[in-house]
C-alpha cells in the first residue's frame, strides 16, 4: 500500500495517509453494490466513455465479476482505435471511422456514402488512415460510449458534439420502440475472457442503411442487440445476479431492454436508483472498494 502525503501535523513534518488505487470501472461496480447493501459477488456490466484499465488501455466496455473487495474481467466490447485520442470524444465521426477501419482497413474509406465520411476532407481522413494504420495517438479502447457514438454518426444524427454523451442521446432519442428484433452479435473466447464481437452486428447495420431502413428501426436494433449480447455473457459467466453500472446506463432504452431479457431468464438485477450511473457516482465506489480493505 502507497502512502500519500496528507499535510502537516503542525511540528512541521508531514504525515501519510494510506493510498488505496481503486480502477475506474471497479468504482462504478461497487457503487452499484453498496447503493444495493449487496455483498457477494456480482456480474458488473460496467459501459461508460473511458476509464484507464489494468492492462493500459482505456476500457469501457467492460463485463467485472466480482465485489467491492475485489474483481476479475471476465469479458469485455471488442477494442478499436481512436483517432485522435480525446478528439473523439467530441466527434463521433471519428469513432465512426476507427469501427470500419476495424472492419476492413483502408478500403473502408472508399464508402463515402457515409455520413462520418463525408464530414471529413479528403486531406483529414488520409491523416487519420495513417494514424489508424500506425497506431500514432490513435488508443486502443473497449468503450461502448464510443461505440454508441459511431452508431449515431453513421445514422448521420451526430458527427461533432457539444458535450460528451451528446450522440447516443440522440441514438436513443430516435428509436423505434416497437421494434424488438435483433442484429447477429459474436461471442469469442479468448485466452484470458470473453470478448462481445461487434462485427457482424455493425456489418448487418450498415447493410440496413444502405438500403434505406429508418434510422428509428437501425437504433431499436442496435440497442436491441447490446441487451441480447449482455445476456449471452451472463449465461455464459454464469453468476445468478448482474448489476448494470456506468454511464451508458442512463440510456432508459438500454436498461428497459437488458432489465427485460436478464429478468426473463432468471437473472437477478441491481441497478442505481439514488447514486447516479455514471461518474457521480465513483467517489461513493472508492469509498465502498477502500471499506472493504481491496489492494486492487
Amino acid at each position: 500500500m502507497r502512502e500519500a502525503v496528507a499535510g502537516s501535523d503542525g511540528s512541521g513534518k508531514l504525515r501519510g495517509l494510506p493510498l488505496i488505487p481503486v480502477q475506474h470501472h471497479h468504482a462504478h461496480l461497487a457503487a452499484c453494490l453498496a447503493e444495493n447493501g449487496f455483498e457477494g459477488s456480482v456480474l458488473g456490466v460496467t459501459w461508460d466513455g473511458t476509464g484507464y484499465g489494468t492492462d493500459g488501455t482505456i476500457w469501457g466496455g467492460e463485463f467485472l465479476v466480482g465485489s467491492a473487495a475485489e474483481f476479475r474481467r471476465a469479458a469485455h466490447l471488442r477494442s478499436f482505435r481512436l483517432p485522435g485520442g480525446e478528439a473523439a470524444v467530441r466527434e463521433p465521426r471519428r469513432s465512426a471511422l476507427a469501427l470500419l477501419w476495424e472492419l476492413d482497413g483502408a478500403a473502408a474509406f472508399d464508402a463515402e456514402n457515409l455520413p462520418p465520411l463525408r464530414a471529413f476532407a479528403d486531406r483529414d481522413r488520409v491523416l487519420l488512415a495513417q494514424m489508424l494504420e500506425r497506431g500514432l495517438n490513435a488508443p486502443l479502447t473497449t468503450s461502448a460510449g464510443r461505440l454508441f457514438d459511431g452508431v449515431a454518426a453513421f445514422l448521420g444524427l451526430h458527427q461533432q458534439c457539444s458535450y460528451e454523451g451528446q450522440a447516443a442521446m440522440g441514438l436513443e432519442h430516435v428509436a423505434d420502440t416497437s421494434v424488438l428484433d435483433t442484429y447477429p452479435v459474436a461471442l469469442r473466447d479468448e485466452t484470458e475472457c470473453l470478448v462481445v464481437d461487434w462485427e457482424p452486428t455493425l456489418r448487418c447495420l450498415l447493410e440496413d442503411l444502405g438500403r434505406g431502413t429508418e434510422a428509428s428501426v437501425v437504433s431499436a436494433r442496435f440497442h436491441n442487440t447490446l441487451a441480447e449480447a449482455i445476456l449471452l455473457v451472463a449465461r455464459a459467466v454464469g453468476r445468478s445476479t448482474v448489476a448494470l453500472t456506468g454511464g451508458c446506463f442512463q440510456n432508459e432504452l438500454l436498461v428497459d431492454r437488458t432489465a427485460s431479457r436478464l429478468r426473463a431468464a432468471g437473472f437477478d438485477l441491481l441497478l442505481h436508483r439514488q447514486l447516479p450511473p455514471n461518474d457521480g457516482g465513483i467517489a461513493p465506489g472508492q469509498l465502498a472498494v477502500a471499506a472493504a480493505g481491496s489492494n486492487v
